[in-house]
C-alpha cells in the first residue's frame, strides 16, 4: 500500500461525504454499542469502500460510520483488522492512515484484552499507557512513506498524555473505575498457555491482546495524537487458568461496553 493507494481511498471517501471528521474511532471486538449513539450520516460497508480489507472476524460488522458525537464530527470503524486474519501490517493499518488524510486530529482506539494483572477484573476498562510489540512485525517495515511522517518516528510519548488526561476525567465523572497498564500483543488467534501468561506478565504485561498496537505506531508515525482503552474479558491467572470460550469474552465485552461508551463519548466532548 502506497501513498498514492491511500489518497485514492480518502478521497473516494471525501467524495461520498466524509469531509470534516475531527475524531477517528476504532471500535474492537464486541465493542459497537458506541456506534447507536452516533448521529449517522453515513454508512459504508467496508467492502464497497476502494482498496480495503474485509474483517473476516464475524463480530465485526465492517462498517466506516460518519456523523456527530458529543458535538463533534466523527468517523467509526465498526471492525478492525488483525494479522491472525492473515492481512500484512500495511494492510492492518492502512484505515487508519486513510482517517488520518480524511483529516482527523485525534485517534480513539478500543479492543478486547486478557487481564495479565491479577488486582484488575473481568469486565474493567484498563487505559493503555505503554505497550511491548510481540508482533513478529511492524507497518513501518520497508520503504517509508515520506507524505506520511519521518522515517525514525519517536514512540517515547505513544498514546497522548492529553487525551489520557481526558480519559482520566471522563471516568472521574462518570464514577468508572478506569485501571491502567501496559498492553502487549499477541499473534493469535489462539489464547496464551499458563507458561506463556507468565513470560508475559514478567515482560511487564498487566494485559495481552491480538491488535491495537500496529495502529498506534502509525498514529505515531503521522503524529495523530492516539489514546486506547481495554476491556478486560478474561482473567489470565496461570496458576489457576480455566478455558475461555470466545463466546463468554463477547458477553463480557457487550455488558462492559455501556462503560466504555460513557468513558469515551465525553472524553471526546471535552476536546
Amino acid at each position: 500500500m502506497n501513498y498514492q493507494n491511500i489518497l485514492e481511498t480518502s478521497n473516494f471517501l471525501k467524495e461520498k461525504g466524509i469531509t470534516t471528521p475531527t475524531v477517528g474511532i476504532v471500535l474492537g471486538t464486541g465493542l459497537g454499542n458506541l456506534a447507536k449513539k452516533i448521529e449517522v450520516e453515513l454508512s459504508i460497508d467496508y467492502e464497497d469502500i476502494p482498496l480495503f480489507p474485509v474483517s473476516t472476524v464475524e463480530m465485526h460488522k465492517g462498517k466506516l460510520l460518519y456523523g456527530t458525537l458529543a458535538g463533534k464530527k466523527v468517523v467509526a470503524m465498526q471492525g478492525r483488522f488483525h494479522f491472525y486474519e492473515g492481512y500484512s501490517m500495511q494492510e492492518i493499518v492502512f484505515p487508519i492512515r486513510v482517517l488520518k488524510l480524511l483529516g482527523i486530529n485525534y485517534l480513539f482506539l478500543s479492543n478486547a484484552a486478557g487481564a495479565l494483572n491479577l488486582s484488575f477484573k473481568k469486565g474493567d476498562l484498563m487505559m493503555i499507557t505503554d505497550h511491548i510489540n510481540l508482533f513478529p512485525s511492524n507497518p513501518l517495515i520497508g520503504k517509508n512513506i515520506n507524505e506520511l511522517g519521518t522515517r525514525f518516528p519517536d514512540m517515547s510519548e505513544p498514546y497522548a498524555t492529553r487525551l489520557q488526561e481526558l480519559l482520566t476525567k471522563s471516568a472521574e465523572k462518570n464514577q468508572i473505575n478506569l485501571q491502567k497498564g501496559v498492553y502487549i500483543s499477541a499473534q493469535g488467534p489462539m489464547l496464551e498457555t499458563a507458561a506463556e501468561y507468565r513470560m508475559l506478565k514478567y515482560l511487564g504485561g498487566d494485559a495481552v491482546g491480538m491488535s491495537t498496537i500496529p495502529e498506534v505506531i502509525v498514529a505515531n508515525h503521522m503524529e495523530l495524537p492516539c489514546c486506547a482503552v481495554s476491556v478486560l474479558t478474561d482473567e489470565c491467572n496461570p496458576d489457576d487458568l480455566k478455558p475461555v470460550d470466545i463466546s463468554e469474552i463477547i458477553e463480557v465485552a457487550g455488558k462492559a461496553e455501556l462503560k466504555l461508551t460513557a468513558l469515551f463519548e465525553r472524553a471526546i466532548a471535552l476536546l
